[in-house]
Order: structure tokens, then C-alpha cells, then sequence
């Protein structure tokens, strides 16, 4: 997109939340229309990781995420915050969703695999998100902004300077935080017993 359109992009979005939190259904319908291909964008990213037999479609799990997203009580604040919280909302559906299949097969070899790419050591997507989510979390616990920049930027799609915008720090603070956080997890997951060698 040039950066007129995304300009415009953005104050679309932007008025369309704010007409939406104002109790305009009308704008609720419209903002589907214009961020539909954005989450859809998104949930593909999500699922590049997952093997090619996975049961949950991008678009199933844009529809579940945006789904959960209409059913929420979220004070929208503007397209970033919206789509951060998009991003945390497909996290969620994926995790579930792995950890329900996880529960119904265990084992399995582990490989290593780079964390640069957002993914763990583990020989299933599935098992690597759940483990990625648990570390996350485990993150969340010690420094809550950096695992959410982690998941602005990753999982999200964000640029570094938007996801330093929605929490109102500079990009090179956003590139010293990640470069913690992606040592942070690695150690993290590193440490997990059994499947980890």
C-alpha cells in the first residue's frame, strides 16, 4: 500500500470504530467489509505455520476470531489497537485449538526450529503454538510489554513503528525490547523438559 492509502486506510477504519463503539450498526457492517482482507491477511500468516492437514481454515479462524471480536466489550480505541487485539483474539483460537488436539494425540518427535520465525522446538505447529503461548504468558508475568510487542509484531503483523505507537514508545526502544524478549523465550523454551533436546 502507498502511504496515502494506508493514511486513508486509517482514518477509515478509524472513523468506523468510533461510529461502531457509538452504537452505529451500520458501521459495524462496513468495517467488516474494509478489515476483512486485513484479518484475512493476518490469519494466513498465522496458519503458514501449521501443516497442510489442519482442520482450522484462515478464513474459519477469521471468522471465529471476528466472531469472538463482535461478542467482546472492547472500547475500541483505533485500527491499531483493533488490531492488536485481533492478532491476541486468533492467538487465542489457534492455542485452543491446538491444545484440543494435543489432547487428543501426545508425542512425537522435536525439532529445532528458528525463533526468529515465531516458532519453538516441537515436531508439530500445533504443540509449538501451545508452547509458544505458554512462554508468552510466562513473559506476559515478568514484563507484559514486551510479550506484547512480541505478539503486535509477530503475530500481528504490525511494523515496529506502530506497535511502538500503540504503546507510546520510540521504534528503537521496540527493537532493543523484542531482541530481549526473542532471547527471553528462546531460554524459556529452551529449558522445557522432555520434547526439548
Amino acid at each position: 500500500m502507498e502511504d496515502d492509502e494506508v493514511t486513508q486506510d486509517t482514518a477509515n477504519i478509524n472513523t468506523l470504530l468510533r461510529d461502531w463503539r457509538g452504537g452505529d450498526g451500520v458501521a459495524r457492517e462496513k468495517l467488516i467489509a474494509v478489515v476483512y482482507p486485513q484479518l484475512r491477511s493476518l490469519a494466513a500468516r498465522y496458519m503458514s505455520g501449521e501443516n497442510s492437514g489442519h482442520t482450522l481454515s484462515a478464513t474459519a479462524l477469521v471468522h471465529e476470531a471476528y466472531m469472538k471480536m463482535l461478542g467482546s466489550d472492547v472500547a475500541w480505541e483505533d485500527r491499531v489497537h483493533f488490531f492488536a487485539v485481533a492478532a491476541r483474539v486468533m492467538r487465542h483460537v489457534l492455542v485452543d485449538h491446538a491444545k484440543s488436539k494435543r489432547r487428543a494425540q501426545r508425542g512425537g518427535n522435536a525439532a529445532k526450529i528458528s525463533l526468529d520465525d515465531v516458532v519453538v522446538v516441537s515436531s508439530d505447529p500445533g504443540d509449538q503454538l501451545v508452547d509458544l503461548n505458554e512462554a508468552l504468558d510466562r513473559l506476559a508475568a515478568v514484563d507484559k510489554r514486551k510479550a506484547d510487542l512480541v505478539e503486535m509484531v509477530f503475530f500481528g503483523g504490525m511494523s515496529q513503528v506502530e506497535a511502538g505507537a500503540a504503546i507510546g514508545i520510540s521504534e528503537a526502544t521496540v527493537q532493543r525490547e523484542l531482541r530481549f524478549a526473542k532471547a527471553w523465550l528462546h531460554n524459556s523454551l529452551a529449558e522445557k523438559p522432555a520434547a526439548w533436546s
